[in-house]
Formats: structure tokens, C-alpha cells, sequence
């Protein structure tokens, strides 16, 4: 029979908060990182355009299987819209389409913000990761069709401008949802303006529960790379970047174990819920001990239930 081979790297669990820098694909980043990290596994939640720039968390090892709750959280996102032009691509990377030589006012796009705050419809961009007839939407956009792509119901929590350095542009900032194209409600607004518009400049401020204060430059990592004369010394310098991984479940109770009671549910076993503070009912809870996360599950009638154990 054969083996199953050693999986490479280490068996690294956390999240790195990172300020990806503009021209480098979410992709290509995860893969930097990993490699920088020696990690074994690594994932994102939540793709940043490769024009864009911002707060790209990234989960190593563990780390991973908490990426559904980063990516159901909210997301703060400064951008620069650019009057005048519409673009294949609804950013700078794609040919003009249409074009106009109207510039709205300072009163009309106030005006419009309250049509695109609380629950919009919004239809994705041509050019977006979005699956139709089980291909990408890219990737047909690029073989020259036109992607019939459904609209799409999306929450905006706000819509604010920020600024309007010319006329010819307008500075806001938006907090959304899971699902919400920043590059759609360019087009949408350049549209209902009479003008055209896309995206001239994208950064992702927050992704909840991280804050700004938590990211970390690339340039800063392999900085640290560099500098190290050793991989042993790599890792020093790199691993106190990375955070807990239940730093992911910030909006979650969470319900201290003794032990014993660990042990159990990481055999898969539910326990009894005890102390002042612990909650009776929760349909999604994380136990620790010694405050590492054991698990994320359910508290029903005072035992917690384990969905998903993590390793020690």
C-alpha cells in the first residue's frame, strides 16, 4: 500500500492581518505568506482585486476552519470614484465603454447615497469571480461575451462622501456586507448620475472583528525575512505577527473549560456548561481551556455540543 506522504511546512495555526499592497492578487499573497511562514495550510477571507489595496486576513493551519465568521462580517472600504467613464472592468483595469462629458454636483450625489444604503440590489460586474453555468465570470468576460449575471440582494450599513478632490472625482467610504461589489455601486451611481463612473482607487479599511491597528505591511514581513540568518530565525521574527486564532470569533460567547471537560469535546462529547456567567442558550458558542480555542458549537438546554474541535 502506498503512504501518505508528510504534509510540508509547519504546523502553524493563527491570523496574519495584512495590508496587501496594490498589483499583488489575493491569491498570490496567501502563497507568499504561507511561504514566509513555513505553514502547512493557508487561506483568505475575502478576495481584494489586485488594484486594490487594504486589510486582507489571512488564516494559517487551524486557522482556517474559522474563515466562514470572518467572512460573514462586516467590511469598511474607502474608494475614489472617477467621473465621465464607464469600463469593462468598472476599475481602471478595463477599456472605456461609455462616456460623458457631465460631472455631477456635490447636492446630486449626496442626493443619491440614501439609494444605496439598507438592502440594495446590486448585479456583480462582468468581470468578478462570480460562477455562471459553472464557469467564472472572468473568465467568459475575457473570451469577449456579454455574462448575464443576476442581481443580487446586499445589506449597506452606510454610504458616506468623504470628499471631492475635483470635479471630475468624488471620494466615499462604504460598510457593507458579505457578497457587496465596491465596483458595481461605482457603475450604479455613474449611471444613475448620467455620467458613467468607475472605481479609480480601492482600499479595505476593516474587515470585522480586525481593526486597522492589526495590519501588517508585506514590505514589513519580508523585511523580517531578510534580516533573519536563519529559517529558525525567520520564524522568530515572523510568528509574533500572527494572532489567536479565536481572534476570528470576536461576536461569539465564549465558555471556559476545565480539562477534563476539554478533553471530552475534543472526543466529540458535550459537557455541561458551568460557572455565573455561561450561557444557557447560544446557537454558536467557542470553548477554551487555559484560553486556547477547543472548539466552536452550540449551548442547548446548559451542555455545550461541539460542531468543529480544533487541534491542541
Amino acid at each position: 500500500m502506498a503512504r501518505r506522504g508528510k504534509k510540508k511546512g509547519r504546523p502553524l495555526s493563527g491570523w496574519l492581518v495584512l495590508d496587501k499592497p496594490v498589483g499583488m492578487g489575493s491569491t498570490d499573497a496567501v502563497s507568499k505568506v504561507k511561504w514566509l511562514f513555513g505553514a502547512q495550510k493557508a487561506g483568505h477571507a475575502g478576495t481584494l482585486d489586485p488594484l486594490a489595496s487594504g486589510m486582507l486576513p489571512i488564516a494559517l493551519g487551524e486557522a482556517t476552519k474559522t474563515v466562514p465568521y470572518v467572512m460573514e462580517g462586516a467590511k469598511v472600504y474607502r474608494f475614489t470614484i472617477a467621473w465621465g467613464e464607464e469600463r469593462s472592468t468598472d476599475d481602471l483595469e478595463g477599456p472605456v465603454v461609455k462616456s460623458s462629458e457631465k460631472r455631477p454636483t456635490e447636492e446630486e450625489i449626496r442626493a443619491l447615497l440614501p439609494r444605496y444604503t439598507g438592502l440594495i440590489m446590486q448585479t456583480p460586474p462582468q468581470f468578478s469571480a462570480i460562477k455562471v453555468g459553472g464557469e467564472r465570470a472572468y473568465d467568459l468576460a475575457r473570451e469577449g461575451g456579454t455574462v448575464e449575471i443576476a442581481a443580487r440582494e446586499v445589506e449597506v450599513g452606510r454610504l458616506d462622501l468623504v470628499s471631492i478632490p475635483d470635479a471630475g472625482q468624488a471620494v466615499l467610504e462604504i460598510e457593507c456586507g458579505k457578497g457587496t461589489y465596491v465596483r458595481s455601486i461605482a457603475r450604479d451611481m455613474g449611471r444613475d448620475l448620467g455620467c458613467f463612473g468607475h472605481v479609480a482607487d480601492l482600499r479595505r479599511t476593516e474587515v470585522f472583528p480586525f481593526e486597522p491597528a492589526q495590519l501588517v505591511t508585506m514590505q514589513a514581513l519580508e523585511e523580517a525575512a531578510a534580516n533573519a540568518a536563519s529559517e529558525e530565525e525567520r520564524f522568530a521574527a515572523l510568528d509574533p505577527y500572527l494572532m489567536d486564532i479565536a481572534a476570528a470569533l470576536d461576536g461569539l460567547p465564549e465558555v471556559p473549560l476545565s480539562d477534563d471537560a476539554a478533553t471530552r469535546i475534543r472526543l466529540g462529547n458535550p459537557v455541561i456548561v458551568r460557572g455565573r456567567d455561561a450561557p444557557v442558550e447560544a446557537p454558536e458558542a467557542w470553548a477554551s481551556a487555559r484560553g486556547r480555542l477547543i472548539a466552536i458549537g452550540a449551548v442547548e438546554a446548559g451542555m455545550f455540543k461541539p460542531k468543529r474541535v480544533f487541534g491542541q
